[in-house]
């Protein structure tokens, strides 16, 4: 590369001359991840990749709204949901911008919705690291240092993902030296910092399981449903294998992030085959691993938790009540018997509060 080449940011004079005249927003100059698509190669994959996200957005729904018909409340599977239809919407914008290479409007949609899908998995990840620290270790757990902590992670996702897709749009229309050195500058530090996100369930997760405790666990969910590995150490290792895949995929798109190269000239790691490994694979492996087993039954939490104990003493309190139905039946309730679920309910609930207040 030149020296007038890399005073531009990687573009020669004459590509500067070029843009100036095509006008913003000006497509991209530089090689990034899985580069420009094209229709044979990336059309199929895309494609594929559509309908095995159909699987997991309606795999999760089901999920959702079965435990919903029962009066059992995930909401995490939501965010899976949530989590497929946004990869469903990134690959078809990468079909359509493969047969539109030259419409930057749509290479910036499509490089939005790849850069802002994947923080929905390292929400998912840092919530059930959360439970399994409260599980461990109940007092410190539930502290409210550590609580606001959390809040200020969860916060700091979305601040990190607005400032990397604003820094990405503003890409599009400025030529200015400085102003994308800049922009350069934001991005690299939100790449890094979402990386550094999705690893750390791992150091948390590993603290919980491995630093003794002198305080009596408080465990919660159910086991796998089919009676495998009821333990909080399953739920860890569950936990820590995802972490592992997903910052894998976050470091690697944070160290190719920090290697420049222009679009004529991409590097190994800018080709396709990085590009849908390390993004979507990793996410199918992490996505299906949830639904499949089960984790809105492993990773359960009675409402109202708030406090030490909660986990195993509300979740006791409630079957002794009877205000939870068993999960191991796969059949859906009827509306009849839904009303006479609820109906239970509140004279049940009635009752003890009458007996309170006497």
């Amino acid at each position: 590369m030149s020296s007038s080449q890399s005073s531009q940011g990687g573009m020669s004079p004459q590509m500067l001359e070029q843009l100036k005249q095509h006008g913003p927003p000006y497509p991209p100059t530089g090689a990034g991840l899985g580069g420009r698509p094209t229709v044979p190669v990336d059309v199929p994959i895309s494609a594929v990749i559509i309908a095995i996200f159909v699987v997991s957005a309606a795999l999760n729904m089901t999920i959702l709204q079965r435990n919903r018909a029962r009066g059992h409340k995930f909401v995490l599977s939501g965010l899976l949901f949530g989590f497929s239809m946004a990869r469903i919407t990134a690959n078809v914008m990468r079909i359509v911008w493969a047969t539109r290479p030259a419409n930057a409007s749509i290479a910036i949609a499509a490089s939005v919705l790849t850069n802002a899908g994947v923080v929905l998995l390292f929400v998912v990840n840092l919530i059930l690291v959360q439970r399994l620290l409260r599980a461990y270790h109940p007092t410190v757990g539930w502290s409210r240092p550590l609580g606001l902590a959390f809040r200020f992670l969860y916060f700091s996702i979305a601040a990190a993902i607005i400032m990397v897709i604003v820094a990405v749009v503003y890409s599009f229309y400025t030529l200015d030296v400085a102003a994308r050195r800049r922009i350069r500058d934001v991005q690299l530090t939100g790449v890094v910092f979402l990386a550094v996100l999705a690893f750390l369930p791992i150091p948390i997760g590993l603290a919980a399981g491995l630093v003794p405790g002198r305080e009596a666990r408080d465990p919660f969910g159910q086991g796998h449903p089919q009676g495998r590995a009821r333990s909080l150490r399953f739920k860890l290792a569950l936990v820590l294998a995802t972490s592992v895949l997903l910052t894998l995929g976050a470091a690697f798109r944070a160290g190719t992030a920090f290697y420049q190269r222009p679009a004529t000239n991409p590097a190994w790691f800018h080709s396709k085959a990085c590009y849908y490994c390390f993004n979507y694979l990793i996410e199918i492996i992490c996505v299906f691993a949830y639904a499949l087993l089960r984790f809105d039954r492993l990773f359960h939490v009675p409402d109202g938790s708030s406090a030490p104990g909660h986990y195993a003493g509300r979740a006791q309190a409630e079957k002794d009540r009877g205000l939870e139905e068993p999960l191991d039946s796969e059949r859906p309730l009827t509306a009849s018997e839904q009303r006479e679920q609820e109906t239970r309910w509140d004279s049940q609930l009635r009752s003890e509060l009458n007996h309170q207040t006497v």
